[in-house]
């Protein structure tokens, strides 16, 4: 199925080493040789837990060769079938590596940097927008408005490149940050794998910048909304100060709408973070689908995008089951 896209897989995968005969072996083996449609349905066998395999053909072959986590469940005449876990294939530019071991080597880092920028997001939102709407209308309130809607307006490159060179590299001395780097790293020896947490600060700030803005004005909007409500004028009434109102009435009842926007951020994240990501040297999912585009490696490529859109789906279940404990009158069904 990769055969209508520019770029002859199989070349790539030989190399230098290319003649005609490795070539059709080549094609052959993955099935280059064969329609689209046949390509796309032996992806889709390959994706599937439950897959059907020939035993006269080479997918069988494959099958033998153990690259399947599978295990035979049955078989009717020529046609086997297997429980597997998903297989993604295997990278056209890594010498044979799995495409599920080159994820699993790059989402959780991914994962780290999306985790920590959502949290600056909600931690600093949520303070600044519960601020900006106990003092609406006055200075704080409308220097609060304009920092986020700029930050909102940045573009994430634009940022990255900007933080990079002014705290990685103009106040270096001072920050001691890096305007390069990734979680592990090599000593200088080449021997260690040493964990460097400081060059997550400014990729996780420059990622957390434009979600910030966004629970900022949601969360602000939805607490004056809050403020209006009936059940507020009565805890006024009953003499509750300021900070006693937000804290046990009003906080809890404006985060709908910052849980909605959190959700769909921290997905966004782990897609939107290649920017931020190959800017930083940050060895993440982002950088990875960066080096798989100029090199065409399609089935990192696709295997990418499959896992952002099955983790999508994973947290906006996710967040229904939140939606629960933040308002009773929400039912799961």
């Amino acid at each position: 199925m990769f055969s209508v896209l520019p770029g002859d897989p199989a070349q790539m995968m030989l190399g230098q080493n290319e003649d005609s005969k490795q070539l059709g072996i080549v094609k052959k083996k993955y099935g280059f040789d064969k329609p689209i449609a046949t390509q796309y349905l032996y992806y889709l066998n390959d994706l599937s837990p439950l897959s059907f395999h020939s035993k006269t053909d080479g997918d069988y072959t494959f099958l033998s060769h153990n690259k399947y986590a599978a295990k035979s469940l049955f078989s009717i005449g020529n046609t086997i079938t297997v429980l597997k876990f998903p297989y993604l294939r295997e990278s056209f530019t890594k010498q044979g590596k799995k495409v599920s071991q080159v994820l699993s080597e790059t989402l959780p880092n991914t994962f780290v940097l999306a985790v920590s920028a959502i949290i600056i997001a909600i931690f600093l939102g949520v303070i600044l927008g519960v601020i900006s709407a106990l003092k609406k209308d006055t200075f704080i309130d409308k220097t609060i408005q304009i920092l986020s809607t700029l930050g909102m307006s940045v573009p994430s490159f634009f940022s990255a490149i900007l933080f990079a060179w002014l705290f990685g590299f103009v106040l270096h001395n001072y920050t001691n940050l890096e305007m390069t780097g990734s979680l592990y790293e090599l000593d200088d020896f080449g021997e260690k794998i040493n964990i460097k947490w400081k060059n997550l600060i400014l990729p996780a700030i420059v990622l957390g910048i434009r979600p910030l803005a966004v629970v900022i004005q949601l969360m602000r909007n939805s607490l004056l909304e809050v403020f209006n409500q009936d059940y507020i004028r009565t805890a006024r009434a009953k003499g509750l100060s300021e900070l006693q109102i937000v804290k046990k009435h009003a906080i809890k009842n404006a985060l709908n709408p910052v849980v909605t926007a959190i959700s769909g951020w921290f997905a966004s994240m782990l897609a939107g973070a290649v920017f931020v990501e190959y800017i930083f040297g940050w060895n993440g999912l982002g950088k990875e689908i960066v080096n798989a585009l100029n090199t065409l490696d399609l089935p990192v490529i696709m295997g990418s995008v499959l896992i952002i859109a099955l983790l999508f789906i994973i947290i906006n279940i996710f967040v229904d089951i939140i939606y629960t404990w933040l308002d009773p009158k929400v039912k799961l069904e």
